[in-house]
């Protein structure tokens, strides 16, 4: 039997990444690493947050999704808010999904409240009481911030 070499690769040295780039790039994975870890390890608060402000307005709903997109929006009474086709409500299903998944995580029920607010400085926020997940919803574009503004009005 005959033993085959893996074939080199061979490349000039101009189409070769210089060996000082692959260290400085991993000298500076290395040089973020251990900065978020002192910032971890020291206790440092954390400042990217969205800002505090007064709750203009609130609404607690029930959301349900599928994978299609489609969603039902129902209000504290059980009355349909809306139902939306998966063009309609891709975003809506998309976080009762996300939802889904932090109370199954938490082991909470699937069928609780979230609770959707505008705050006085206009942005809007989303709530799930029983796991304490929040999202803002600025941060997810207008138009996807829009679609749950239209369940809050």
């Amino acid at each position: 039997m005959t033993q085959t070499a893996t074939p080199r690769i061979h490349a000039t040295p101009r189409d070769l990444v210089p060996r000082r780039m692959v260290r400085a790039m991993f000298g500076l994975v290395a040089l973020c690493l251990v900065l978020v870890s002192i910032a971890v390890w020291s206790g440092r608060p954390v400042t990217s947050v969205p800002p505090d402000s007064e709750v203009v307005r609130e609404r607690f709903v029930y959301l349900s999704g599928d994978l299609a997109g489609a969603a039902m929006v129902l209000d504290a009474t059980g009355s349909v808010i809306a139902d939306l086709s998966p063009e309609q409500g891709g975003f809506i299903a998309g976080i009762a999904r996300v939802l889904d998944r932090e109370r199954t995580k938490a082991r909470q029920p699937l069928d609780g409240p979230v609770r959707i607010v505008r705050t006085a400085n206009g942005r809007l926020a989303i709530f799930d009481p029983s796991t304490g997940w929040r999202a803002d919803l600025m941060g997810f574009g207008a138009d996807n911030a829009a679609a749950f503004a239209r369940l809050l009005d």
